[in-house]
């Protein structure tokens, strides 16, 4: 009779201890970003919830990051705007739930041109010089990064003519900038942060502008995710965004957690990781208003096929962002 009992009581605290587990599990998302040094922040995200399992997981771009979005390889996405209007304008299902950091680019050019900064009359000078020699001016930068469109949109308000007057080369890992520009492989280069301060800071590069006068400004970073993955599991994006924003608020105030994490993740220097935030700017509002204006100038710069404007609303989803913020919509970017 008492061994009867004794595996009767020992049943239920199997039982009890096998709920009590199933209880402590946590959802699990896996949040997407790329390798870039407003990027790598995310990887601090994981620590500031107790209610999901965040998963951060790194990729060389963020068209890698929106492919594996788009093809169901993660829940959660950290990409660009452009990158949001690009998904828009393919059809693709994407949802901005909210910002992240902003800023991040700089127009870099080999010093011995001697140009100054922010010279624009001398560059276009220069233009002119080298394409009466049929040499034109090589200009690079990472093919549908957010550096990319920043610059386009610089050269063109500035009267610079995109199809005659230079000679685009796609570098597509941003760690490759600083060799290209070194070997003289390319004259003028927009790049990301931290490798923009790493050219500058060696004397590869000298600064020409920072590229934010076009209709971006300095908006760079949005999270996005799927409208299933919202569907389905509303209550684990809320607690990604809750994350998202307790980790914008966290580097704003403590910025040296960031800069050991840029160190750690690139091998550069902490004066480079520490000038690269001068360029940086954590913000999780979503910029309603400016989306537009970003999708008409990447339809004038025709890198997207369409006019997006249409879609934008049904494609921005402001509610988690309003319940980790506690604010109305129209106080985060609305």
């Amino acid at each position: 009779m008492m061994t009867r009992l004794a595996v009767a009581a020992m049943c239920i605290l199997l039982s009890a201890s096998t709920l009590a587990e199933a209880q402590q599990r946590k959802s699990k998302i896996v949040l997407g970003y790329a390798k870039c040094a407003q990027c790598f922040s995310l990887v601090l995200a994981p620590a500031l919830t107790d209610k999901i399992d965040i998963d951060p997981v790194g990729f060389n771009t963020a068209s890698d990051v929106l492919t594996a979005l788009v093809s169901k390889s993660i829940d959660v996405a950290q990409v660009t705007y452009l990158h949001f209007i690009t998904a828009l304008d393919k059809g693709f299902n994407v949802v901005a739930i909210s910002g992240h950091i902003n800023g991040g680019s700089e127009i870099l050019v080999q010093p011995k041109l001697g140009l100054g900064e922010g010279d624009w009359a001398s560059f276009k000078k220069l233009l002119a010089a080298r394409k009466a020699q049929r040499d034109p001016l090589k200009v690079a930068a990472s093919r549908g990064s957010a550096q990319d469109i920043h610059m386009r949109g610089e050269l063109r308000i500035n009267g610079i003519d995109l199809n005659r007057d230079v000679q685009f080369v796609n570098i597509p890992n941003p760690a490759d900038h600083a060799a290209a520009l070194q070997r003289g492989e390319v004259d003028v280069i927009c790049t990301v942060e931290p490798f923009a301060s790493q050219i500058r800071m060696a004397g590869i590069g000298k600064t020409f502008v920072l590229p934010y006068r076009q209709a971006a400004g300095k908006l760079t970073g949005l999270i996005v995710t799927r409208s299933d993955v919202i569907a389905r599991r509303p209550q684990d994006v809320q607690d990604t965004v809750d994350a998202v924003v307790k980790l914008v608020d966290k580097i704003d105030g403590d910025p040296q957690a960031w800069v050991e994490l840029i160190v750690k993740q690139t091998g550069l220097n902490r004066p480079i990781a520490e000038a690269a935030l001068q360029n940086l700017y954590p913000d999780y509002k979503m910029y309603r208003g400016s989306t537009f204006a970003i999708a008409r100038m990447m339809r004038d710069l025709r890198y997207v096929s369409r006019d997006v404007s249409a879609d934008i609303d049904g494609h921005m989803d402001y509610r988690f962002l309003a319940q980790a913020t506690r604010k109305a919509k129209e106080d985060i970017g609305y």
